[in-house]
């Protein structure tokens, strides 16, 4: 699926309603600028979506997989996108394992049954400087007011802990935290309400998106922090506002699991890429 003069061909995913324009590059062609990117994002003139991705053939993998936010930035992870890619790369070969290299690694797939599919995002990234942070501080307890803890997982996060996650004003609190100047690269900012010790609920604001129905690193994210502040197991039950994820920090790594949707093929016209 590539740019040339019949269009951009694209598929449209979502899992939980975390949704994606995906742009299959494995017969060629190159993924579109930036500025593209942010233009197909809009959801009143273009498609629409929270993340972009590419996929295309790799040497070290099955899949190498490339993501970008609303905003035309570059993302290194996108769980939930990965998990969409990687059900439909099973469905098209028959197999019900897969290797995706990304930006934050090679992550490994496989069917989980029941029309479920699971992905091992890796381990999370626990070093300041690899988060990143803007200097060294405890990940655990950030010197911020709310006391969040910060995580990588490919890409990087700002979570708290809420009595009530409903309470919580999204369309102000995350964009402040997003900008923080602690996260040099900007920040996914959750916030998560304990509900029991293998049960949690979260709200999102994704960096370069805003609030989603649903985020794959974002769970993850929220997940470890949790198993690390003790305040939950390390399975959790995550409930998004799509839906439900199912988390679980192995030795391994972090392993997310849940449905996945591919809705539709469509081309963005030579015309509209064009203007």
């Amino acid at each position: 699926m590539n740019n040339n003069s019949d269009g951009l061909r694209f598929m449209k995913m979502h899992g939980l309603g975390n949704d994606f324009v995906v742009l299959d590059l494995r017969d060629g062609g190159a993924p579109p600028s930036p500025q593209v990117v942010a233009r197909i994002a809009d959801r009143h003139c273009g498609v629409g979506f929270d993340q972009l991705a590419t996929v295309a053939w790799d040497d070290q993998a099955d899949v190498r997989l490339v993501f970008w936010n609303a905003d035309g930035s570059f993302s290194s992870a996108c769980g939930n996108a990965t998990r969409c890619i990687a059900r439909f790369v099973m469905d098209e070969t028959g197999r019900d394992r897969l290797s995706l290299r990304t930006d934050h690694g090679m992550l490994y797939a496989e069917d989980a049954g029941h029309g479920l599919t699971r992905v091992n995002m890796g381990q999370p990234v626990l070093d300041w400087q690899s988060i990143p942070l803007a200097q060294e501080v405890d990940i655990d307890h950030l010197p911020i007011a709310g006391d969040p803890v910060a995580t990588g997982m490919g890409n990087p996060h700002m979570t708290f802990f809420v009595e009530d996650a409903d309470a919580v004003d999204l369309h102000s609190f995350g964009p402040e935290h997003e900008h923080h100047p602690l996260y040099p690269e900007r920040t996914n900012v959750e916030v998560v309400q304990v509900l029991a010790r293998d049960e949690i609920r979260l709200r999102i604001w994704e960096r370069g998106t805003g609030p989603t129905l649903a985020s794959g690193s974002c769970s993850c994210a929220a997940a470890v922090a949790a198993a690390r502040r003790g305040l939950t197991d390390r399975r959790v039950k995550v409930n998004v506002p799509g839906g439900v994820l199912m988390i679980d920090w192995r030795e391994g790594g972090v392993w997310m699991e849940g449905p996945t949707a591919y809705v539709f093929d469509g081309v963005l016209t030579p015309q509209w890429l064009a203007s």
